[in-house]
């Protein structure tokens, strides 16, 4: 099954304050699933999470070509405030729901689905201080743990990455097991320690 999955590239769009777990988490699950991994970022090169951990290189936003890519990965942090605002982000972005290729976004990632103008009468889940830039874009503010609609799978935040990670890899046709927020809670897992 990893073999057959090496043919999924997945691309992670992101940049200086990202959220660490939210780059990190995805990044070595999407290879560990089997799958081809790019960061793009604005300039290219090395950038740091917002908690400090580094990512020694990515590529330009403007060199990635998206038809090499099966899905899109927008993770969240401080990154997407900037990211929203730059039009090779959006048009890439567009490209990739242009194309009916899936897009994830967690967190503040969505913030560029909504200045790429993409989510009108969309079920989007995110982090809910960007509610009202949500709802402003159209879309329907969803306080879930993983929401998927249209070509796009959303989440909140870092919590969420386990059902989020499992939903994504099943639009991908990967098997994956997971296990909510509520089951965490129930082991104990979620809390410090545990």
């Amino acid at each position: 099954t990893q073999d057959r999955n090496r043919d999924v590239k997945i691309l992670i769009v992101t940049g200086d304050a990202v959220e660490d777990l939210e780059l990190f988490y995805p990044y070595y699950r999407f290879i560990e699933a089997g799958c081809a991994v790019d960061v793009a970022t604005l300039g290219g090169g090395p950038f740091k999470g917002k908690h400090g951990l580094p990512m020694k290189s990515s590529l330009k936003v403007v060199d990635v070509n998206p038809l090499e890519y099966g899905l899109l990965y927008l993770p969240g942090g401080t990154a997407p405030e900037k990211l929203k605002r730059d039009e090779d982000v959006l048009a890439l972005t567009r490209q990739y729901f242009n194309n009916g290729k899936p897009i994830c976004a967690i967190c503040h990632g969505s913030q560029i689905l909504a200045a790429a103008d993409l989510i009108r009468s969309l079920r989007i889940s995110a982090w809910p201080g960007i509610e009202e830039e949500i709802k402003d874009a159209g879309g329907l503010y969803m306080n879930e743990e993983t929401t998927v609609d249209g070509p796009f799978i959303t989440a909140r935040w870092p919590a969420d990455l386990p059902a989020l990670m499992a939903k994504t890899l099943e639009v991908l046709g990967m098997e994956a097991s997971f296990y909510t927020n509520a089951d965490l809670t129930e082991s104990g897992a979620d809390r410090p320690g545990a």
